[in-house]
C-alpha cells in the first residue's frame, strides 16, 4: 500500500461506547495493524452540551479490554496532538476564517427565531424538509445579504454568528469509497453546513477535516450513518487544497427483527447495547472481538474462529459487505463457549473465584479447578459456573420443574436401588467408571433404560434437569453427599 497508513478511531464521549463503535475501532485497528500503520484515537469532545461524564474514560478502557493498543491518544501523544478536540479549539478558527475569506463560507447572523421563522415559511409553501441552502440563504441574515459595513459592525460589536459553508447550488460530488465504489451527492440537496458554532467552537464536521489533515490520516474508516457527510467533507478538502483521505463506510449493524440496532430494540431483543455491559457480564473479549469483526467483514473462507492478531493478517476493506449485518446474539454466545473452553482451570479460577463470592460462597481452590474442566462443555460465560454449578456447594434446596416432571412412579425405587449398590463402596472405589457401572447394574436389573434411572439421580443430586457429565460429579460430589441428597429427594417428590 503507497504510504504509511494512519487511522483513527474518533468518538464522541456523549455516552458509554456502544458496540458499533467498537466495531468501527476493531476495523481501524485491524487495517492500521495490517498495513504496519498507525492506530490513533482522538476525542471529539466539541459538543459540550451533551458530554458525559466519564464517557472518555469508558472508551479507553473498553480499547483496552478488547486489546487494542492505541498508537498515539491522549495517553500516549505523539507529534500530532492535542489528541481531544476541546484542547484544539483555538486552531479551527483560523480554517473557517481562511474559508470566509476565500469565498466558500460565510458569516450567519440569523437568531433562533428567525430559523425557525424560514423552516416554518417553507413548510408552508409545501417544503417538507426546509433548509437553510443556496436558495434559502439569499432570503437570511448573513454575510452575503448584508452591505459589508453592517457586516463589519456586527462583528466589531460582537454579535452573535455562525460560520455556515457555501454549498454551490448544482454541482455533482463524486468519490470513490473503498467499500461502496464511486458515490455521487448533488449539492442542491445539502445545506449550507454550519461549521463554527456562536461559542467559538467547530461543529463536528470542520473539526473533522482539520483534524484528519492535520494528524495525516490516510484512511477514515467510520460508520454508514457518516456517509451523507462526506460531500460536504471532499467539498471543504477541495477548498482548503488538501488530498483528502480515502474513504470507508461500514455498513449498519441491524437488528435480528430487521431495521437498525438501536437503544430501544437492543432492549426489547434482550442485546446488551454497549461494550461496558459485556464487561460487566464477564464475556470473553476475544469472543467479543472474533464476533464483530465477522460482523459485516468475511475472510472469504469458511473459518470462524480468529485471534486477534490473526484478524490483523487477514483484514482488508475490499471484503467489507455493504449491505448491514444482523447481530445474531446466539452466535456471540457460540463464541463465547468456545473461548472459554480453549482457556485453562488456573487462568479462569480467579475469575470464578471473585463471582462465587459475590454470591456468598468460598470455593476451595483444588476443588473448583476440578470442577471448572466439568462444566466447561455447558456453560457460556463465566458466571454460569457459580450459578450453575451451585449445587457443588450447597444441597438443592428446590427441585426444576422440567426435571421433576420426568421424575416418574418407579424413579424412587430406582434410586433406592441404586443407593443399595454405591453405599459399600471404599472412598477409593467411588469413582466416576464404578458409579456408572452401579448405574448399568440397576438397568439390567429393573430391565428399563438409562433415561429412567439417570433423569432422577441427576435432579437429585444437582435439582436440575442437565449438568455436567453426571458420574463424575458425583464422584466429585462424594458418597456422603450423593446418598444425603438422593434420600432427601425420594422423601420430598416421592
Amino acid at each position: 500500500m503507497e504510504g504509511s497508513v494512519r487511522v483513527r478511531f474518533a468518538p464522541s464521549p456523549t455516552g458509554m461506547l456502544h458496540i458499533g463503535g467498537l466495531r468501527t475501532a476493531l476495523y481501524n485497528y485491524l487495517f492500521a495493524k495490517g498495513n504496519d500503520g498507525t492506530f490513533v484515537l482522538r476525542i471529539e469532545d466539541t459538543d459540550q452540551a451533551r458530554y458525559v461524564e466519564g464517557a472518555e474514560e469508558d472508551i479507553k478502557q473498553s480499547l483496552n479490554w478488547a486489546g487494542m493498543q492505541v498508537d498515539e491518544g491522549p495517553e500516549n501523544p505523539g507529534d500530532a496532538g492535542p489528541y481531544r478536540q476541546s484542547e484544539r479549539k483555538d486552531m479551527y478558527a483560523q480554517y473557517a476564517e481562511q474559508l470566509v475569506e476565500q469565498g466558500n463560507a460565510y458569516y450567519a447572523f440569523d437568531t433562533t427565531e428567525e430559523l425557525d421563522q424560514m423552516r416554518e415559511r417553507l413548510k408552508k409553501s409545501g417544503n417538507p424538509s426546509p433548509k437553510y441552502d443556496a436558495i434559502t440563504r439569499m432570503s437570511m441574515k448573513n454575510s452575503l445579504t448584508l452591505p459589508e459595513e453592517e457586516v463589519e459592525r456586527k462583528l466589531e460589536e460582537g454579535e452573535e454568528y455562525v460560520i455556515r459553508l457555501k454549498v454551490p447550488r448544482r454541482e455533482t460530488i463524486r468519490f470513490e469509497d473503498e467499500v461502496r465504489g464511486f458515490v455521487s451527492f448533488e449539492s442542491k440537496g445539502l445545506d449550507d453546513q454550519v461549521l463554527l458554532k456562536s461559542d467559538g467552537m467547530p461543529t463536528y464536521h470542520l473539526a473533522n477535516v482539520v483534524d484528519d489533515h492535520l494528524m495525516k490520516i490516510s484512511h477514515v474508516i467510520r460508520g454508514e450513518e457518516w456517509l451523507s457527510s462526506t460531500p460536504k467533507h471532499i467539498l471543504m478538502y477541495e477548498y482548503f487544497g488538501w488530498e483528502p483521505p480515502k474513504m470507508a463506510h461500514l455498513p449498519l449493524i441491524m437488528s435480528p427483527s430487521g431495521g437498525k440496532l438501536s437503544k430501544r430494540k437492543a432492549e426489547t431483543e434482550g442485546i446488551p447495547i454497549n461494550t461496558k455491559d459485556y464487561i460487566d457480564q464477564d464475556f470473553e473479549p476475544e469472543a467479543l472481538v472474533n464476533f464483530l469483526a465477522y460482523l459485516g467483514w468475511s475472510p472469504g473462507d469458511d473459518s470462524e474462529i480468529h485471534s486477534l492478531d490473526e484478524l490483523c493478517d487477514m483484514f482488508s476493506l475490499d471484503r467489507v459487505s455493504k449491505g448491514g449485518a444482523v447481530f445474531d446474539y446466539k452466535k456471540l454466545i457460540w463464541y463465547n463457549e468456545h473461548y472459554l473452553r480453549e482457556k485453562p482451570a488456573d487462568e479462569l479460577w480467579p475469575r470464578v473465584q471473585e463471582i462465587a463470592k459475590e454470591h456468598g460462597l468460598d470455593p476451595d481452590e483444588k476443588y473448583m479447578k476440578q470442577i471448572i474442566p466439568l462444566m466447561k462443555d455447558r456453560v457460556s460465560k463465566v458466571e454460569d459456573f457459580v450459578t450453575m454449578g451451585r449445587f457443588f456447594f450447597e444441597d438443592p434446596e428446590e427441585y426444576e420443574d422440567k426435571a421433576v416432571k420426568k421424575w416418574k412412579d418407579n424413579s424412587a425405587e430406582l434410586l433406592e436401588a441404586y443407593v443399595e449398590k454405591i453405599e459399600d463402596l471404599d472412598e477409593d472405589k467411588f469413582e466416576a467408571k464404578t458409579l456408572k457401572d452401579k448405574i448399568k447394574e440397576v438397568i439390567e436389573e429393573y430391565d428399563v433404560g438409562f433415561g429412567p434411572v439417570m433423569m432422577p439421580l441427576r435432579v437429585a443430586v444437582s435439582g436440575m434437569g442437565y449438568g455436567p457429565d453426571l458420574t463424575p460429579t458425583i464422584e466429585l460430589l462424594g458418597k456422603e453427599t450423593t446418598i444425603r441428597r438422593i434420600t432427601t429427594a425420594i422423601e420430598k417428590l416421592g
